[in-house]
């Protein structure tokens, strides 16, 4: 992207599986470090419907659900996601998002139905010569809604407001994604099939995920970025980047309230 980019992320989905951090090690580039809670590391599987993906200052977005699979990690004490795969119902988002900023996107069928408070989400990729791939279940909230507290589970695996990527060549990349903190609930999910970790080379792991639902977050992502060391280069430094993202956000959710 070149621009920031809006997103309305509704119903969405954290399902998160705790492995043994050599598990995770291995899928992860040099240039970050895993991130761990409490010696752990986790796998997590989100999902939901993007309902408004746009720049930041076009009127109307389009719809565009999708399924990932993720961990967490730092650099230089920042921070992030890694991402393994994120599936999308839309093949412009993949070649898109794939072909100048290197994430691991694939084109899939998605099919989302909503009703009496829960959430039927079938996903099966299609991308010719990939590794086949599916996410079909059902989920919804339970509980009280809250906010993470400072330190807590919850807050590792929920409010992570960067991603990491890297190129063929090594150039290593970088967006950041701005939204309010999570409304979350417990989630009670029924998954009938679930193929994203064979995909990406891992077994599935052992155990019942923990799961929090979240019923929207309006989100402005910055411009993907080559990483430069502080201090190099020309330009605006990322906090001054981060500001300005962080105000377009304000002016946005400003708009729509």
């Amino acid at each position: 992207m070149v621009v920031p980019l809006h997103m309305g992320w509704r119903d969405v989905l954290f399902a998160n599986w705790s492995v043994d951090p050599h598990v995770v090690a291995a899928h992860v580039p040099d240039s970050v470090s895993l991130d761990t809670y409490d010696g752990r590391a986790w796998l997590s599987v989100v999902a939901f419907t993007n309902v408004d993906v746009r720049p930041y200052w076009f009127p109307r977005g389009i719809r565009i659900p999708e399924v990932n699979l993720r961990t967490y990690v730092t650099r230089e004490g920042r921070p992030a996601i890694y991402f393994f795969n994120l599936d999308v119902s839309d093949p412009f988002t993949v070649l898109g998002a794939r072909l100048p900023h290197f994430l691991p996107y694939y084109f899939a069928t998605i099919e989302v139905e909503s009703r009496d408070g829960r959430v039927r989400f079938e996903s099966r990729r299609r991308t010719p010569g990939a590794r086949p791939a599916a996410f079909v279940g059902e989920y919804g909230p339970e509980g009280d809604q809250f906010e993470s507290e400072q330190g807590s589970l919850a807050e590792f695996l929920t409010e992570r407001h960067r991603h990491y990527t890297e190129s063929p060549s090594g150039r290593f990349r970088y967006a950041d994604v701005h939204h309010p903190r999570w409304r979350l609930h417990s989630a009670d999910v029924t998954i009938e099939e679930n193929s994203l970790f064979r995909a990406n080379a891992f077994e599935t792991p052992d155990g019942d995920p923990v799961c929090y639902y979240s019923p929207s977050a309006d989100v402005l992502a910055s411009p993907n970025r080559r990483w430069k060391p502080p201090g190099v280069g020309e330009g605006a430094s990322d906090g001054d980047e981060d500001r300005a993202t962080r105000r377009e956000l304000g002016r946005e959710v400003g708009r729509r309230s």
